[in-house]
């Protein structure tokens, strides 16, 4: 990478005494279910908190969700060992083990937790919950709000909770920078983070303890299903404080989103599949029977590599969902039905045209399940974590669940430790105006979605993925360079630097795992590892992967170094 990419801490020039200040024990950065949920345990254990989103509380990927939550009840006749072997499986060799098993053990206890909160979950017509199934799963264990909303649904579960709250405070409309740190030594804790809000302009929020609960990063590629605002910026700003980022080579990208050329791409859930909704070539062929075991709910890394494949094959731009067959598609799915209808499509009726797209970053700021990370004060959850649940491809509603689980024991493990930090150091961030040339910043972002999408996508090769370093190097060289004071470029900034943190991890997996597939490899790479890269190491440390069962929960010792 550019070394403009490694050099820069900080992304504009500031001197913290003179911004506005404000303090809390933790300061949450996202609101999703990850940042929420821990938010809500830190202010139940008396924690001043508060929550700051850049975009409206409707707007997460939460929000979006349109699949269920994952979770084994006790007395079901389901198993957590099934959930965790589906989970394994899907993860490709790349989970740790401890990690999965803590989180399936503790899905029926979240799934109640969030039931008494007011989660309104669909139940049969006896009361009882109804469950469902999605890809890559053995069993039905996929529970489900407003057919396909159950993000919505979440999302105001938690809201609620967290508006009741008189410990949590909401900053809505405030982007995050960076985060402080008191130098640029390694080790140095991080201390709350740099924010700009379109009325107060800069300030300083600091923090006894920050959770990183920012998302994905789905918006580096053209193709994605995720809401505007996931720019990669969470991760961003971790790795110039001197977080380690791992294995974000992978990149889930959903089989199902509506095709519709020169419209944004609307998700199609896992669970119209899990229905019994069919994948239809243009000859009209169920292409995924004989391909996997499980067909059309078949993991989704094999799914999409399908129909990619079965494109490329017949030529055009998308494969099909048929439905028809189906039994009361809009009731059962009422808002996939509607976004349909916007685009005169009706399921019951005609196929659906389908193409995958970015969906979920599985790699992020490692972290062990308490959210605790290589730098001290800074705990990191949900999408923006790589805590070894996932491995290479997340099993289907797993994140909803990791959200719940790793959300509340992070909560508690930062409002444990805000009683740690100490009074606020004056900080200079001095940046020189470039002089170098210029680019067009609309350019730079759109140019960097192609090239991730046509480079460092479903499908992927050495020489591709090393012209994608060099292109996102060239662009890196004369963005990064520069002092923006709107987040717009702040965005595209953290989207160049993302970007090619996932070419360069892609580039060094010379392997096929999961849905990091390199048809220039033969097969998953031995042994099973991580690739963990810090700011400023021209090659990652490679993590062994836990396989022995142990829960995971690892302390860095004092030289950030994971043990």
């Amino acid at each position: 990478m550019s070394a403009v990419v490694d050099e820069r801490r900080y992304l504009i020039p500031f001197r913290s005494t003179l911004l506005p200040q404000i303090f809390c024990d933790v300061l949450v950065i996202g609101g999703g279910v990850a940042g929420m949920r821990a938010a809500i345990e830190a202010a139940d254990r008396g924690a001043d908190v508060i929550v700051l989103t850049k975009s409206p509380l409707d707007r997460t990927n939460t929000s979006w969700a349109q699949g269920g939550v994952a979770g084994v009840f006790e007395g079901a006749a389901d198993t957590v060992e099934a959930h965790v072997h589906d989970t394994l499986v899907a993860g490709a060799g790349l989970c740790d083990e401890g990690v999965v098993r803590e989180v399936c053990s503790a899905g029926g206890a979240a799934l109640e937790e969030i039931a008494a909160w007011g989660m309104r979950f669909d139940r049969d017509g006896d009361g009882t919950l109804n469950a469902g199934r999605e890809g890559g799963h053995s069993a039905s264990r996929v529970y489900h709000a407003g057919g396909d909303a159950t993000g919505v649904e979440l999302q105001r579960v938690l809201t609620d909770r967290v508006r009741a709250s008189e410990h949590v405070r909401v900053f809505l409309d405030c982007f995050a920078l960076d985060m402080i740190t008191p130098s640029d030594a390694e080790g140095a804790p991080v201390l709350g983070a740099v924010t700009h809000h379109p009325r107060f302009g800069l300030q300083m929020v600091w923090a006894k303890s920050t959770v990183l609960a920012s998302g994905g990063a789905g918006q580096v590629y053209r193709e994605t299903t995720n809401p505007r605002g996931a720019t990669a910026d969470g991760i961003a700003m971790a790795y110039r404080a001197g977080a380690a980022v791992a294995d974000m080579a992978f990149v889930q990208f959903h089989p199902t989103v509506l095709y519709v050329p020169g419209a944004a791409r609307t998700l199609i859930s896992e669970a119209v599949r899990g229905e019994g909704a069919h994948l239809l070539d243009d000859a009209g062929e169920r292409f995924m029977v004989g391909a996997h075991d499980l067909a059309e709910l078949a993991p989704r890394d094999v799914v999409s590599r399908a129909i990619v494949a079965r494109i490329a094959d017949q030529g055009g731009g998308n494969v099909w969902l048929d439905c028809r067959h189906m039994d009361s598609f809009a009731g059962r799915f009422p808002g996939i039905d509607a976004a349909l209808k916007r685009f005169g499509l009706d399921a019951a009726r005609e196929l659906v045209p389908i193409h995958p797209a970015a969906h979920y970053t599985v790699g992020g700021v490692r972290a062990d399940l308490d959210g605790r990370t290589n730098v001290p004060g800074l705990y990191a959850v949900g999408e923006a974590s790589c805590t070894g649940l996932h491995g290479a491809n997340r099993l289907a509603s797993n994140s909803l669940l990791e959200g719940l689980v790793a959300g509340a024991r992070a909560g508690a493990m930062a409002a444990d430790g805000a009683g740690n930090g100490s009074g606020p150091p004056k900080i200079v961030s001095d940046i020189r105006p470039s002089d170098q040339g210029e680019l067009d910043l609309i350019d730079v972002r759109s140019s960097l979605r192609s090239a991730m999408w046509k480079n460092v996508g479903v499908e992927r090769t050495g020489a591709k993925l090393r012209d994608a370093v060099e292109m996102l190097a060239f662009w890196a060289r004369y963005t990064l360079d520069k002092i923006f004071d709107d987040p717009e470029g702040w965005e595209v900034q953290n989207m160049l630097l993302v970007g090619s943190l996932i070419a360069r991890s892609a580039a060094h997996r010379d392997e096929r795992r999961g849905c990091h597939w390199r048809l220039d490899a033969d097969g998953p790479a031995e042994p099973a590892h991580h690739d963990v890269w810090r700011r400023g190491s021209a090659e990652p440390r490679a993590e062994r992967v836990r396989t022995d069962g142990t829960p995971g929960v690892v302390v860095p010792d004092r030289a950030g170094v994971r043990k």
